[in-house]
């Protein structure tokens, strides 16, 4: 269906429906193609899909916050430098397998890669977006799906940096990825600094 459809069966305005199926398509949840009318003008229509026939949504249980904690506990007990090595390879390598998830969009343009980037942050509830401070590019994270625990146990953002560096690399090429900001640090959100 296009966005439209969508709109009108939900009564929604068209841009709504398009901004929300673009997150659900980098969430890995829809798949979508263009179609041209036949003897129509102008430009093909965006189509969306399910990925797959039957859908279903991870909607977290309370016992996500048992695992986050016992989580944070057992990276401090690795000591801060090897936690930090180990929160971000598990996140590089859950960003790659997020990326491959969402079928070929590789690009080209950082800044295309890194926007979808960022809308895949928020499909798995991070509230992201990405913008440009003066002459670089950032993710600005407004919410933090692991909650209190990334607060009392700030090794665990290493998880998110590594998520932003797996798929940027899969979908555009080795990045440098930086947190310059966040909330354990007692910023206002979480900002991912990233250079191409």
């Amino acid at each position: 269906m296009t966005a439209s459809e969508i709109a009108e069966r939900f009564d929604l305005h068209p841009n709504v429906a398009r901004h929300h199926l673009d997150k659900l398509s980098s969430g890995g949840y829809l798949e979508i193609t263009t179609e041209r009318v036949a003897g129509g003008a102008g430009r093909p229509s965006k189509r969306y899909r399910t990925s797959t026939d039957e859908v279903t949504l991870d909607v977290p249980v309370r016992h996500d916050d048992v695992l986050v904690e016992l989580l944070g506990r057992a990276l401090g007990e690795l000591g801060p430098d090897r936690a930090a090595v180990l929160a971000e390879e598990v996140g590089i390598e859950y960003g790659r397998t997020m990326a491959t998830a969402m079928g070929d969009h590789t690009t080209k343009s950082f800044r295309a890669a890194l926007h979808v980037v960022a809308d895949a942050l928020s499909a798995h509830g991070f509230a992201a977006h990405a913008e440009k401070e003066g002459s670089k590019l950032r993710i600005v994270t407004e919410h933090c799906p692991f909650g209190a625990a990334a607060v009392e146990h700030p090794v665990i953002c290493a998880v998110d940096r590594g998520m932003v560096k797996g798929m940027l690399e899969t979908l555009y090429g080795e990045t440098r990825v930086d947190l310059t900001s966040s909330l354990p640090g007692g910023d206002a959100n979480c900002v991912t600094s990233v250079d191409d």
